[in-house]
């Protein structure tokens, strides 16, 4: 009975097979076209990946959002405030997963838990996790992938967040902080409790902010996708990034760290080339380097923090992204 209810809920809420179906009957009978062409494949795979995401974001976002209001900025920092080392990193990583911030808005959050006196350590696990590990983008993965990739890449990301903050946290890497930052003011009044009204309008909010960010990248996301799955023979993506290339993994990091997208454009992507053979760890690897190493993040961070500590802020990340990457392509039989 469990398993059957488990069923249902993954085939009919999180893969939409029901959207799937209705897809191809538009394009088959309405549009003339078989979806095992290259045309009618294309039509189909955008269409029906692009309504799947923007359904399950709304609806991830405006729950995930509704209990996020529970945890402030200010919330949040008192929590971290008291815990220190590695527990302290821990709980910066996981309070990550459950904080509504991007990698570019995750940047004045740093400075204000840097001034109110956090650890580096914690503050950068925070700063990792944060934009890496969310809550809906979780959802959406197991929609696309299972849930055995999914839980991959939320132990992968609270992983690199926890070493990376640790190893900065243990080389006391505070004076390569810019001084401003700890001369920022934070607020330590009292929290004012939302009523339910402004609850359900804040979730609203961030529903429409967060579709306003992002609605373009899903689209190029999904069109690129498109083109990889059907138009790019499965021959040359297994060259360029398959288990023949010993430096693939390296070179989807450094093409995702060089890429400025969304974790919600870039699940299409990775889709496409994880059914065209690509890797379990490879695939993970785009998707934390474009995720975690955004371009403008990184321009935003390098304004509140000197050289050097950016450097190995940088070095870390794309360190723990390559190995993870290449230890996932090791075990990855678990995972198929």
């Amino acid at each position: 009975m469990v398993t059957q209810v488990f069923h249902i809920f993954n085939d009919q809420l999180l893969k939409m097979t029901w959207l799937y179906e209705l897809v191809r009957a538009l394009v088959e009978q309405v549009f003339g076209l078989s979806i095992a062409q290259k045309v009618g494949g294309s039509i189909h795979f955008f269409i029906y990946d692009t309504v799947k995401i923007f359904i399950l974001l709304s609806v991830l976002i405006f729950l995930i959002s509704y209990i996020q209001s529970y945890f402030p900025p200010e919330k949040t920092r008192r929590i971290l405030g008291g815990i220190k080392g590695i527990k302290g990193n821990i709980m910066g990583a996981l309070l990550g997963t459950i904080t509504p911030f991007c990698s570019c808005s995750s940047i004045p959050i740093f400075i204000g838990f840097t001034s109110a006196g956090l650890p580096i350590g914690v503050t950068f696990s925070f700063l990792i996790s944060s934009p890496l590990v969310d809550l809906a983008s979780i959802l959406i993965l197991t929609s696309f992938f299972g849930w055995k990739i999914a839980l991959a890449y939320v132990l992968v990301g609270l992983v690199l967040a926890v070493i990376g903050g640790t190893v900065i946290d243990k080389l006391n890497m505070q004076e390569y902080v810019e001084d401003f930052v700890f001369e920022a003011n934070h607020t330590d009044g009292i929290l004012e409790e939302m009523t339910k009204k402004e609850r359900f309008d804040y979730a609203q909010g961030q529903v429409r902010e967060i579709i306003k960010r992002v609605w373009l990248y899903i689209l190029v996301g999904v069109g690129v996708g498109a083109i990889i799955h059907n138009w790019i023979p499965q021959s040359l993506v297994e060259k360029v990034i398959g288990d023949n290339n010993p430096f693939a993994v390296i070179l989807a990091t450094v093409v995702g760290v060089s890429m400025y997208g969304d974790i919600f454009g870039t699940i299409p992507v990775a889709e496409a080339l994880f059914g065209k053979g690509v890797p379990v760890g490879t695939v993970l690897s785009l998707m934390m380097a474009v995720t975690a190493l955004s371009l403008p993040s990184i321009i935003m961070l390098s304004k509140v923090v000197k050289s050097k500590l950016l450097g190995l802020f940088i070095g870390i990340v794309t360190g723990g992204i390559i190995v993870m990457g290449y230890l996932f392509n090791a075990v990855s039989f678990i995972f198929i």
